[in-house]
């Protein structure tokens, strides 16, 4: 399992979008295999011999790749029926890529129009494929992809497209592109390379399907992508400062805080995540045992203690650098000029090869550890009712999964799901925030990266059966706490959540509830993920709250959208003990509003308090 951070919400912006619909699709739809999730999609495999650094960069050796990887993906669109878009994008996007750098630009463009029917989300309906169609339409016009001319068309197109749209729709994925334009170096780019893909080809000599969009991005990114980085920053840069609007604050209006003295009933709220930094929360721990309430399992799934993750020796030493660079991640996607901004943009865009592994997972490691505390400030807020109980995960921040896959590790973290709801029975726990998530082929990939399977396809079944252990281990735990409410993150990979199989925002139970992210005018943010199991949604999008030490920070994620949900079921919890989880799901779901695009559920903190107050008569 892994926190939803927020700063993957940046990170996945930094590599290069891969927008763009498939061509040429022979079989009628009726004649096609109707996939239902997207685990099913068939596996293929493509041998390396050697360095991956040479398959990206020597252009033979990627051609003779990239050739039969098209045809794999061509096979996937003759022959399944795909009916979710975000799993099609993916797909098509590959191919579009693929088609762009083998230099069939009249195909790559069709598709990248064509892309723009299966986007679902306003912004995206709007950008997508629009840089990509400013370098072809660049490298058609100057007739190479290198030259400084070859730059002053495409940020000419671009800046024109970007005129041409409303800044209130797409003003925060656009800072989310500009930021990342911003950190894009080649030193994360060959790092990544060498420490992630290569030792798989060590171990298995060859690339999964999964693995190979990365080949395609590689190559591209240098070649293309990183010589327009800067530039292109500065173009996104220029349409921001041209269009200073600060959108609406919705959640203002309908926050509502409870009065310390009108006598509500404590609530207790689990916090099951990364740990909390118990000393930022006087007055609102669970004291019932003379301690704070805690519970805590290792990244063995092995029972240990501690509130908070162990940092190794080398982050503590440097944890103020460390917190510096969340607070440069979070100026970035604001968009503000910051120390810490500049900061991160200097480590990352100048970031040596041999420093991408150690940097990587340090910044990982700290994000990890400061999310349960941030989550808890967002959970806790304006409830005095409110106490904490602390169930601490220990999420994998390293490249390479350690510990691996394997049978006896699912069978722990089972054991350790049934003992985290046990815990949360005796502390009597009304409410649980679960913002993190994992699919099956999180599985998948594990065992790739950890040479386990002969086979893609062995792979895919090894991933299956642990999957459908640990999902239906989590879903019998927390079905045996009926009078407990859960409440999972959709997940920021802008998926549906249901089709990945992602858990535990694609599990079904009367006493859970999943969360997507909007902004704070209530816009549907660019990454959260959706489905029919998200059936509300909170502000997500720079959510301030402290991490360990006290410094505040704000954060973007469905990480950040969850507790606000958390958030107000406490306070229900609070005014009437009484209520069940599933009536708390219905005055939730009841009180909130349709966005103004008629696509999400924004909850209504206060107005869901003034019915639960009527209905008592209070």
């Amino acid at each position: 399992m892994k926190a939803f951070r927020g700063l993957a919400v940046l990170t996945a912006r930094m590599s290069i979008a891969m927008s763009a619909l498939v061509f040429g699709i022979s079989a009628q739809a009726a004649d096609k295999i109707h996939l239902v999730r997207a685990a099913d999609l068939p596996r293929f495999s493509y041998p390396v011999a050697g360095s991956v650094e040479t398959l990206v960069e020597d252009k033979a050796a990627y051609e003779a790749f990239a050739t039969q990887r098209r045809a794999d993906l061509q096979s996937i669109f003759d022959k399944y029926q795909i009916d979710d878009n975000a799993t099609l994008r993916g797909l098509v996007g590959e191919a579009a890529l693929i088609d762009f750098m083998s230099g069939r630009y009249d195909d790559a463009y069709k598709e990248s129009l064509q892309v723009r029917e299966l986007q679902d989300k306003p912004s995206a309906k709007l950008l997508s494929g629009s840089e990509l169609r400013a370098v072809i339409d660049a490298a058609r016009t100057v007739g190479n992809t290198n030259s400084p001319e070859f730059q002053n068309a495409v940020t000419t197109r671009v800046s024109a497209d970007l005129n041409k749209m409303p800044f209130k729709v797409v003003q925060d994925s656009v800072k989310e592109i500009e930021a990342g334009k911003s950190l894009a170096g080649e030193g994360r780019v060959i790092g990544r390379l060498r420490d992630v893909l290569q030792p798989i080809i060590d171990k298995n000599h060859a690339l999964s399907s999964d693995l190979a969009p990365q080949v395609t991005g590689a190559r591209y990114t240098l070649t293309v992508g990183l010589p327009l980085a800067k530039p292109l920053a500065k173009t996104y840069q220029e349409y921001l400062s041209a269009n200073i609007v600060v959108k609406p604050d919705i959640w203002e209006a309908r926050n509502v805080a409870l009065p310390a003295d009108a006598g509500y009933s404590p609530v207790t709220i689990g916090i099951w995540d990364s740990g909390v930094d118990v000393s930022l929360f006087p007055g609102r721990l669970d004291l019932s045992n003379g301690a704070p309430a805690v519970i805590a399992f290792d990244l063995d799934s092995r029972q240990t203690t501690g509130n908070l993750f162990p940092l190794t020796p080398d982050v503590v030493a440097n944890l103020p650098r460390e917190k510096g660079y969340l607070q440069g991640f979070s100026d970035l996607t604001s968009n503000i000029q910051s120390p810490q901004a500049d900061q991160v943009k200097d480590l990352l865009s100048n970031l040596k090869p041999d420093a991408y592994r150690s940097t990587m997972e340090s910044i990982s490691m700290v994000d990890d550890w400061a999310h349960g505390t941030h989550v808890t400030g967002i959970a806790t807020a304006g409830n005095p009712y409110a106490r904490v109980a602390v169930a601490r995960i220990s999420f994998d921040y390293k490249l390479t999964p350690d510990p691996c896959p394997s049978r006896a590790l699912t069978e722990r973290t089972v054991q350790a799901d049934f003992e985290y709801v046990k815990f949360f029975k005796a502390q009597h726990v009304r409410v649980v925030n679960m913002s993190w998530g994992g699919d099956v082929k999180g599985y998948e990939s594990g065992l790739e990266q950890c040479g386990i399977g002969k086979t893609a396809d062995d792979r895919k079944a090894i991933a299956r059966e642990l999957f459908d252990r640990e999902r239906d281990g989590l879903k019998e735990a927390m079905a045996s706490a009926p009078e407990i409410l859960f409440v999972a993150a959709a997940g920021n990979s802008d998926n549906n959540a249901a089709f990945i199989e992602n858990i535990p925002a694609g599990i079904q139970l009367p006493n859970l509830l999943a969360v997507g992210a909007v902004d704070q005018a209530g816009d549907e943010a660019s990454f959260t993920s959706y489905g029919p199991t998200v059936v509300v949604d909170a502000n997500g999008y720079q959510v301030k709250s402290v991490i360990p030490g006290g410094e505040t920070v704000a954060l973007s994620g469905t990480s950040m959208a969850a507790p606000q949900v958390t958030n107000l079921a406490g306070k229900l919890f609070a005014i009437d003990p009484r209520l069940t989880p599933e009536r708390v799901v219905t005055l939730i779901k009841e009180t909130s509003t349709k966005s103004d695009d008629q696509r999400r559920n924004l909850m209504n903190p206060a107005e869901a308090v003034k019915r639960l107050k009527g209905e008592l008569g209070k």
